[in-house]
């Protein structure tokens, strides 16, 4: 057996000695479990309570009765937002961006129901998840095990004697870099066992369950480096415990609370309520459609009667309202759309920010590959809306549509009591309309986004190495 292996399992035997190590380890252990065990859990719970949501919306929307196709664009539909399996290992965003979506005509809404509102206070500091375990416990208990593996070498004067007795600097290095290293393995194994069984089917989530897997091994060998490294440099233990958990602050909460703050006051992003003003004040510069004399309005009238070679809108062999809601559905939605993408826009501003900031914290780096991985992140997000707008046009459309072929303009128009029998149509036409299906992105899609945070953490790590080569050939010299 070489001298780094002795090391590695003398550092190993001393650590088993000490009781209050090998309880914190234990309880690291039975936290990772509880966290995984209680995540699976609450997502199952989030995941058939969304299931019942979206399937009594759907019995809700398809049990009404005869209606006009104008009263069911305004009774509207909710669809919920589905989580993959990988979302019990990190929920990401979700629990601050909602969950259900209220669907209507003229109006694009957001999505409700975040965790976070209906909840304490707690949930902004972390859910208890395996992200969470390993993201910030992790590290804290390897700093607790490690401080010392230099240091205390230095400080008691044993240092010397180990390089008389032939082992050299880089042995001795590498050998608490080879304990401290399976310390952390270990600590990362009930984690990564526990991911394996929430993904449910491994097979199809490979390569997002290998980024994940890869990116947060790379951190916990950071870790490692990283703790080695501040004791080689420290004389005395205390000093590198101290100096350990500063970094373990800074990075692990402090950074990574202040970077939001700090992005949300360099990127500015409008309320809701400040939208809703611009969409319509915006909404009046179109065109009234109400106005038989607005210009654009005017001219779609005339394009209709020239299309089908009529003069009147009553001899048309179509409802003209309903062609008119069509064309109004159309030019709100591409205002919709426009500001949807500045709002989008702000917030990849703001996220870029972020992950900028994360340069200097490699548990930003880290939670942004694990959120990407998981299609937890705010992309999932995005993707979510912008299919719910797409559904909701289309939706909507239809329904336009069934207004103008099915409805005559003579009936919509009239006032008589009869006339509000006659403008309705067979509830049959509502079970025709499709639901909304979500179209989750593929594996191959998931790794491509984390692979960003993968490499930020793989050049924090060779850096670290780098310094910590440096610091292995002045070990010993003060």
């Amino acid at each position: 057996m070489n001298a780094a292996r002795l090391i590695a399992r003398d550092e190993l035997r001393l650590m088993l000695r000490n009781k209050v190590a090998v309880i914190a380890f234990s309880l690291l252990v039975l936290l990772t479990l509880v966290a995984a065990i209680s995540s699976w859990s609450h997502q199952q719970g989030i995941a058939d309570l969304r299931a019942r949501h979206q399937q009594a919306a759907e019995q809700a929307f398809d049990n009404q009765p005869d209606r006009h196709p104008h009263r069911v664009v305004h009774y509207g539909t909710f669809i919920q937002r589905p989580l993959g399996p990988l979302a019990a290992f990190d929920p990401g965003v979700d629990a601050f961006t909602g969950s259900s979506m209220f669907l209507e005509g003229h109006r694009q809404n957001t999505a409700n129901f975040g965790d976070v509102r209906q909840s304490s206070l707690l949930v902004r500091f972390g859910q208890l998840t395996p992200a969470f375990v390993l993201q910030a416990v992790a590290p804290l208990l390897l700093i607790f095990l490690g401080f010392g593996v230099l240091s205390r070498e230095t400080e008691r004067g044993t240092l010397r004697l180990l390089m008389l007795q032939g082992a050299s600097r880089g042995q001795l290095v590498r050998g608490k870099g080879m304990a401290l290293g399976l310390v952390a393995l270990l600590a990362g194994l009930p984690a990564m066992i526990g991911f394996v069984l929430i993904a449910g089917s491994p097979g199809a989530l490979f390569l997002p369950m290998a980024v994940i897997a890869a990116g947060y091994a790379a951190y916990l060998a950071l870790w490692v480096v990283v703790i080695l490294l501040v004791s080689a440099r420290v004389k005395r233990s205390r000093d590198a415990l101290l100096a350990l958990v500063a970094i373990w602050a800074v990075t692990v909460v402090l950074l990574p609370r202040v970077a939001p703050d700090v992005a949300s006051a360099v990127v500015p992003l409008q309320n809701r309520l400040q939208t809703d003003v611009a969409i319509a004040r915006d909404l009046r510069k179109i065109g009234d459609s109400h106005n038989p004399d607005d210009p654009h309005f005017a001219a779609f009238k005339q394009s209709v009667l020239d299309r089908y070679g009529v003069t009147r809108v009553e001899d048309l062999p179509v409802n003209y309202k309903g062609l008119l809601a069509l064309e109004g559905e159309k030019l709100t939605s591409a205002l919709f759309d426009r500001y949807a993408a500045q709002s989008y826009g702000a917030q990849e501003a703001q996220n870029t920010l972020v992950e900028t900031i994360g340069v200097a914290s490699p548990a930003i780096a880290l939670r942004a590959l694990s959120m990407a991985a998981a299609g937890t992140d705010f992309a999932g997000h995005r993707r979510f809306l912008e299919q719910a707008e797409a559904y909701r046009f289309a939706l909507v459309q239809r329904l336009n549509a069934l207004q103008a072929s099915d409805v005559s303009y003579a009936d919509d128009t009239a006032t008589d009591l009869a006339a509000n029998t006659r403008k309705r149509v067979d509830a049959a036409n509502w079970e025709k309309m499709p639901d909304f299906a979500y179209r989750a992105p593929s594996a191959q899609a998931l790794a491509i986004g984390a692979l960003p945070g993968l490499g930020m953490l793989i050049a924090w790590l060779a850096v670290a190495l780098t310094l910590l080569a440096l610091a292995t050939r002045r070990l010993g010299t003060r």
